[in-house]
């Protein structure tokens, strides 16, 4: 369809989000870089190869409590009325003898129990033992935590500071992650600029916070200049960035006399979706050139970030192998009605108060999708379902964290 076709058709018809990020997410492919990083560096990577233990944990039988190590069968019958009576030792246990140990100290030769130290009493150059101890009481056998050959972890999975201490403890000193995946940010428009705005400019904020999502999202960004309302100029920026995990533009996305975005990513390859049931932020467009994602974000700055949140975030993910959690939500009585329309999603931003009862979510005043304080001044959104016409006044509501870096 031609770019004056598209102006005139506008949007019918859009499409669902759940069907939108489907669609798109079918046509990107996980890529296959890695490299072999120290720990020390490997926090918040993805695995790209499954880890076993090369050592057991603990590698000594131990033992596991403060107290003497003995041998069982010395304190059979051993009561607080009639203690057994041992030697106290040192180094291995012969029978008839206790040696003093610490939590996690080697547990001597000759010894298969430790008693604790409640119940011994050190007399002179001998211990009175007040309880009886079963073979293997007390005692951390070897690998009784990690089995040598054990495996860890599966590929794919995203290493945390205890998965750190794990692997360190079995001996594991470097892994094979995947490469953080690449995305080119792209801002479009004529009258953006960087600083010191005159009549009629705008101020670009949208590359700069999307590069910095897509950062927290651990893609590397690459924060393009303005490209002006130019299809050549957009097409030769798209062209350059194609080597990249994902491209993303900010603004152009709709249908309007200096949209041309999706009509040239269409002619580079093939949009797959333009216009989406979503509020703030319908004319998002998705597509693929040369087998690399591009996602069209709208101009409007709120717009832009809930857009980048839907879309570009599991995509970028996708692309990188990384797992997409679902964002973190609180429950929260809702202080005024949030009104909806049928049939589209809606995300409506809120402040947070903590109030005895627990929370209550505030919706915020300024709405539009190009005010941008209604997003960087909320604690959250709520998002309304297609097939909800809003919420009332007082009931429980999830306030999602769209910021929660993971």
């Amino acid at each position: 369809m031609s770019h004056d076709d598209l102006e005139r058709a506008g949007f019918k018809d859009r499409t669902r989000v759940a069907e939108a990020l489907e669609t798109v997410l079918d046509a990107v492919s996980g890529h296959d870089r890695t490299e072999r990083v120290a720990l020390g560096r490997a926090d918040g990577r993805v695995l790209a190869e499954p880890v076993t233990a090369p050592t057991p944990v603990p590698g000594y039988d131990r033992a596991a409590m403060d107290g003497y190590a003995v041998r069982a069968e010395d304190t059979f019958g051993a009561t607080g009325r009639s203690p057994a009576i041992l030697r106290e030792g040192e180094g291995a246990v012969a029978p008839g003898e206790a040696v003093r140990v610490h939590t996690g100290s080697d547990l001597p030769d000759g010894a298969d129990a430790v008693v604790m130290i409640e119940e011994a009493e050190p007399v002179g150059d001998e211990v009175e033992v007040f309880d009886a101890v079963a073979e293997g009481e007390n005692v951390g056998d070897v690998g009784e935590d990690v089995a040598e050959g054990q495996e860890l972890y599966q590929p794919g999975h995203r290493i945390r500071p205890s998965d750190l201490g794990l692997l360190k403890s079995v001996g594991v000193d470097q892994v094979e992650v995947y490469e953080p995946p690449t995305v080119g940010v792209i801002p479009t428009g004529e009258e953006l600029v960087q600083r010191d705005p005159g009549p009629g400019e705008v101020i670009e904020t949208n590359g700069l916070t999307v590069s910095q999502l897509a950062n927290r999202w651990g893609g590397v960004p690459a924060y393009r200049n303005v490209v002006d309302d130019d299809p050549n100029a957009i097409r030769a920026a798209i062209q350059r960035d194609l080597a990249k995990d994902v491209v993303v533009t900010t603004g152009g996305s709709s249908v309007g006399e200096r949209d041309y975005t999706p009509e040239v990513v269409d002619e580079l390859g093939e949009v797959l979706v333009h216009g989406v049931a979503l509020k703030p932020g319908h004319p998002v467009a998705l597509g693929v050139v040369e087998e690399t994602p591009v996602i069209m974000l709208p101009g409007y700055p709120v717009a832009c970030i809930i857009n980048a949140v839907q879309f570009l975030r599991p995509v970028l993910k996708t692309a990188g192998n990384m797992p997409v959690p679902d964002q973190p939500t609180v429950e929260a009585e809702l202080a005024r009605k949030i009104s909806s329309e049928p049939g589209t999603r809606t995300f409506a931003r809120v402040r947070l108060t903590d109030t005895e009862d627990g929370y209550t979510a505030e919706p915020t005043r300024a709405s539009g999708s190009g005010v941008l304080s209604s997003v960087a001044l909320a604690d959250g959104w709520v998002v309304v379902p297609e097939e909800r016409e809003g919420y009332d006044e007082g009931e429980i509501v999830a306030v999602e964290d769209w910021e929660w870096s993971a």
